[in-house]
């Protein structure tokens, strides 16, 4: 295999057409005997076997061609690497030419990540790749500088959040062509946005991957995770796998960055560095990549590293307890002092750096020496909105004063801020956990989703736990959806003409200056009240907000009040549900 540094446009595996109407097939089966290769029009061809435990061969196949292999006689089985599943993950595989699009926006080279205004979305809830690229115009007005795809690899059936995907080289066909991915992408850039994608290298669906069948130690039966066993990333094939996965959406689709979904659970850990390595490699020096982890280990070693930034769970567990009060499930790590928490986020990015959770599990590392934009801060995300036994938003658990200052909180520091679609107009809708699962995984989902919440109090008794919508139903799915349009009428665009206008005093005040952000500080006021502070090169930031039920005391700052929610510059108290934010000059 190629060293590291050689491997962007040059995949190992999958098939891959050349000029001369000739394709080359390879799969890695070492556990294979014989694979055939079986053409939708002509074959089986027997495949060449090397000592790697790869099998490959050259045919006169152009782009559009169905194939399956068949491995040691059994039944053929879709290519691992295919770039195309037309007929979903069970189906053939196709030739896909990764030159073919022809790309209109070619000077775009990204953003810097100080810009980055980030927007959640389901392409599958927007109406596929065409209908997301439709609501693109509206986004730029709204203040977003950055969508982030939920997962695309092809997952079973036609309705699924992505994280269940088994072939993650091919675009999920019930959002559109590869091409229409492309175009989408194409068409952001030529808007100004970024596009990131959510990317899932640490398990496989439950339905679909047949890896076990020819490459049993592309796992870990040693290494559990809630996924089964883990992908065992000891193994050079193995990586390379995942390393060309990430070199193909970054260079063929011109992805602007990736967010990669749970890495505790990458094993061994160190995978992350080599990954990391190999796409700074690929990477000319003007273009702006960002890599985006997820982490439940708050490892700020990875930041330190090179790692763009992570999801900062502990922001949003904080500040949704002073918020609603809730105490169980992950809640319960910060229920016994979310202002201390939330404070500790906001003066050195994470709340848990080595300390015992609520389960007394130490996690995390000190933090404090990081940039402010490391952390990516939310008041909602997919997770924190699915994984609610009946997908309930903000915008239903809270005054719709509180819900404008959380968001304001969430947009108005030097941290990078991310918004989950639908939020920038206050949408209600539910966002639900969907499937499309065959029977008899589908009872099995259902029926495993309500005992997930058997021990909270609300779902305790048995018809409480039957209330919660089944995912494989295809109105769970609908009833997910929001619609762009409501920016645009009513009260969602009196909403979202407030957060276009908060976003406004982002890009003005804060993001040319966050490369030279640093925390100064955060002081608890009282139980809900925090203020802090941020240099920001030649000014200081100050925020100041109050989610607790009573007023408290806050002399007002001086400065240039750039944004209040529920308060005036010289009060001298801030009521619940108040929040300001001052710059004013570093020498003052």
């Amino acid at each position: 295999m190629a060293a590291l540094g050689e491997l962007a446009g040059r995949p190992w595996l999958g098939a891959m057409p050349d000029a001369q109407e000739r394709t080359r097939f390879r799969i890695w089966a070492p556990d294979a005997q014989e694979v055939l290769l079986e053409l939708a029009q002509g074959g089986p061809h027997r495949m060449h076997r090397h000592d790697d435990g790869s099998f490959d061969l050259i045919l006169p196949v152009a782009p559009g061609a169905r194939y399956r292999y068949r491995i040691d006689g059994r039944d053929p089985v879709p290519d691992p690497a295919s770039r195309w599943q037309p007929d979903g993950v069970h189906g053939d595989s196709v030739v896909v030419d990764p030159h073919a699009y022809a790309w209109q926006h070619t000077a775009w080279h990204g953003r810097p990540w100080r810009e980055a205004v980030i927007y959640e979305l389901h392409v599958g809830l927007c109406g596929g790749y065409p209908g997301t690229i439709a609501q693109l115009p509206r986004l730029v007005e709204l203040g977003i500088t950055a969508i982030e795809l939920m997962p695309l690899g092809e997952f079973p059936g036609r309705r699924n959040w992505g994280y269940d995907g088994v072939l993650p080289y091919a675009p999920e066909s019930a959002y559109g062509t590869p091409e229409q991915l492309k175009a989408l992408i194409d068409a952001a850039h030529g808007h100004g946005l970024m596009v990131l994608l959510d990317v899932v290298y640490n398990h496989f669906g439950p339905e679909g991957n047949y890896l076990h069948q020819y490459a049993e130690s592309f796992f870990n039966a040693d290494a559990p995770t809630p996924w089964g066993p883990a992908i065992d990333f000891r193994q050079p094939p193995v990586q390379r796998y995942f390393i060309d996965n990430a070199l193909m959406w970054l260079h063929e689709y011109r992805f602007d960055g990736l967010r990669l979904d749970a890495v505790h659970a990458i094993v061994p850990n160190d995978f992350l560095e080599t990954l990391r390595t190999a796409i700074v490699d690929s990477l000319p020096d003007e273009r702006h990549v960002h890599l985006v982890l997820e982490n439940e280990a708050n490892q700020a070693s990875r930041l330190a590293d090179g790692y763009t930034g992570q999801w900062d769970d502990d922001f949003h567990n904080a500040l949704h307890v002073l918020l609603t009060g809730e105490d169980e499930g992950y809640y319960a790590g910060f229920a016994d002092d979310p202002t201390a928490h939330l404070a500790r986020v906001l003066a050195e990015g994470f709340a848990y750096q080595g300390q015992a959770d609520h389960r007394g599990h130490r996690r995390g590392e000190p933090s404090a020496h990081l940039p402010p934009t490391r952390f990516v801060v939310f008041a909602q995300n997919h997770d924190q909105i699915g994984n609610r036994a009946k997908g309930d938003r903000l915008a239903a658990l809270v005054s719709p004063e509180a819900l404008r200052a959380a968001l304001a909180l969430t947009a108005l520091t030097p941290m990078i801020p991310l918004f989950f679609m639908g939020e920038p107009w206050g949408a209600r809708q539910p966002f639900l956990f969907f499937t499309d699962y065959a029977p008899p995984l589908d009872e099995a989902v259902r029926e495993g989703r309500r005992r997930e919440f058997a021990h909270f109090a609300a779902f305790a008794d048995e018809a409480a736990r039957a209330s919660i919508p089944d995912p494989n139903q295809p109105g769970t799915f609908e009833a997910s959806k929001v619609d762009i349009a409501d920016s645009t009428r009513g009260e969602g665009a009196v909403f979202a003409q407030w957060f276009a206008a908060l976003l406004a005093v982002r890009q003005a005040h804060l993001a040319p200056h966050l490369d030279q952000a640093r925390a100064l500080g955060a002081q608890v006021l009282a139980p809900g009240a925090i203020a802090a502070r941020w240099s920001l090169g030649p000014r200081v930031l100050h925020v100041e907000f109050n989610f607790g039920r009573a007023a408290v005391r806050a002399p007002a700052a001086s400065g240039v009040l750039l944004h209040a929610e529920n308060a005036q510059a010289d009060q001298e108290t801030l009521a619940s549900n108040a929040l300001r934010v001052w710059l004013r000059d570093a020498a003052a």
